[in-house]
This record gives structure tokens, sequence and C-alpha cells, in this order.
């Protein structure tokens, strides 16, 4: 009895002990990244590190270790929750304007609707324009699934389709500074804001086909139009709450698929799988959950024929774009809901 003591007492120890070490890595990470010293953020990270580490190793009895630890680590969280997301901000231009959308009935007009005149993928002019859509002209919902290197992280973009206008793309992003670039990393702490883009699919689809060279799949959701009106609007009320109240981006709670998620009402949420947050696996899990339209083809199939790129490049600039990415693709009407 008194050695399964000592057993789980050994146990115990060793899992609390690793708690302060995530404690220590996480707090590292807080300070380098959002501490407001600039080049002297490394310094202090390291600093808090060593000091850390070395209460762990040389602090005695266990539990004062432990406490200086985590004083430590309340220290910095306490400060870390201070920070506050703004909408002012020295931006790239490409996300320099917040869209946001007035409602007049039916009639939704969007202002600062991006469409970019590219050049090169960071050579570009970008534009912002006024855009009006009825939500009743909504007959459905595509979903592209931008890949730019690992299969497991993709990019989802959400473009509603209208029967009397051209497709209108939500993509949420980070909000990036001059100068910043994203780091996964990074996107852990509070190095970004949330931005909802609002634009063609001639901006933000082809400057990942045919300027970043990006792999892009397009599906169709089963979804029907009253449905998709629904999910439109969840859209609205998170873009023009974010224009009044800015938040963070994060990679794991606050991305570009877990927004998605979270802004639809708690008891409509899709049930939680790991493929929501590796969402490079999202288009499979929305496969299996008879959510995409199919033509009747295995997972594999789909995704093979999904593959839009060599049409985006081919349709480039062309006024029918939307259509030409589409040549081929298994789409059924929108208002077929049957999936298979």
């Amino acid at each position: 009895m008194k050695h399964l003591v000592r057993v789980i007492r050994w146990v115990g120890a060793l899992l609390v002990i690793l708690i302060a070490i995530i404690a220590i890595v996480w707090a590292f990470g807080a300070v380098w990244f959002d501490a407001p010293f600039g080049n002297a953020n490394k310094v202090l990270a390291g600093l808090l590190a060593v000091a850390s580490v070395a209460a762990l190793i040389f602090v005695r009895p266990f539990w004062c270790k432990l406490g200086a630890v985590f004083v430590a680590f309340g220290l910095v969280l306490g400060w870390w929750l201070t920070l506050k997301p703004s909408n002012n901000g020295n931006w790239q231009p490409d996300v320099a304007q917040l869209a946001w959308a007035d409602i007049n009935g039916d009639e939704f007009t969007f202002h600062n609707v991006r469409n970019c005149d590219y050049r090169t993928a960071t050579d570009y002019a970008a534009h912002w324009d006024t855009r009006t859509v009825r939500l009743s002209q909504i007959t459905g919902i595509d979903l592209a699934i931008d890949y730019w290197g690992s299969p497991w992280i993709a990019h989802p973009i959400v473009s509603f389709q209208l029967a009397d206008a051209p497709p209108l793309c939500f993509s949420i992003e980070t909000r990036k500074k001059l100068g910043q670039t994203y780091s996964t990393i990074g996107g852990l702490y509070r190095q970004f804001e949330l931005i909802y883009i609002v634009a063609d699919e001639r901006d933000v689809i082809r400057v990942r086909t045919n300027y970043r060279k990006e792999d892009i799949y397009l599906y169709r959701l089963t979804i029907s139009p009253a449905q998709a009106r629904e999910r439109f609007l969840e859209y609205i009320h998170s873009l023009n709450a974010l224009r009044n109240k800015p938040r963070w981006y994060n990679a794991i709670t606050t991305n570009c698929t877990t927004s998605i998620r979270t802004q639809h009402p708690a008891d409509e949420r899709p049930p939680w799988d790991w493929r929501i947050l590796l969402n490079g696996k999202g288009d499979e899990l929305m496969y299996e959950r008879h959510l995409l339209v199919t033509g009747g083809l295995s997972f594999a199939e789909l995704k093979t024929r999904s593959l839009i790129d060599t049409r985006a490049i081919a349709a480039n600039d062309s006024r029918d774009f939307s259509k030409l990415i589409r040549e081929g693709l298994p789409f059924a009407l929108a208002s077929d809901a049957s999936g298979r």
C-alpha cells in the first residue's frame, strides 16, 4: 500500500512539473511575441525561461519551486490579458479596409468589397468597391479549400451563389500590419487581429491559384437556399460586429475555420471533430456528413475532380472567371440537397 502511495505521489509530481514546463513555454512565447520592447523581447523571454528553469531545479522544497514558476506565469498571463485588439493600425494594403454591410429589407449593401488588381503575389493595386446583393437571390453556397503547404492545414473561403449576380466571397483571415508575416506559433498569441474579407472570386480565389500557386478545391454544399441565407446572415452579424468590436485571431480558438463554427447559434453548431482544427481534412469530414454534392463519386474521385487550379489559370482575368472554374465539376442545382 505504501509503495502504491509513493507511485501515485511520484506520478502526480511529474504531472505537476509537466504542467509547470508548459506554463513556462507559454509565458516565454507570450513575452517573445507580444511584449512591447521590440528586439529586447527576446532577451526578456530568455531571462524569464532561465529563471523559471532555475527555480524548478534549485528551489526547495517542491511546492516552493512550483509556486515561484506559477507566480511568474500568473504575472505574464495577467499582463497578456490586458492586450486589446484594435481596428487602427498601419495595415498591409490588402487588409487596409474593414468590410461592413448596410441592411435595407432584402437588400444588403457591402462597403469595402476587395477587388485587387494583381501583377504578382506581392505587387498589386488594392481597390475597394461597394456592392449590393439581395438576400432572396441567394441560391446556395460553394466552398473553396485552399492548401498552401501541409495537407493537414488549409484555408476555407465561403462563396455565396446568387441568382442575379456573381458569387460573393467571405474569407476569414489575419489582419497583418506592414512588415508582418504569418507565423503559426505567433498565431497562438496576440500578433494578429481578425478580419473578414468580402471579395469577388476573381480576387480571393485567383490570387491563390494564379499568383501564389496554391491548390484550391471547389465544392458545392448540399444545403438549401433557405439554409444558405441563414448562414449569410450569420456572416453579416459577425462582419458588422467586428467593425464595432475588434477581435484577436488565434490559430486554435479563433481561426478561419473555428470562427465559421462559432458564429452559428450554439444549439446549431456541428459536432466537434479533430478535423475542424486540422482543417486540411475538413472536406473529408464534410463528405462523411453528406454536406457536399458528390455526383456519386468517391471522396478521392471528388477531390481529384474538384481541383480548379488549371481552370483558374486559364480563366485568369476573364469576366466569366466564376463560370469557367466550375466547368466539369459535379455541381447539382443549389436547391438539390440530396448530396448524392
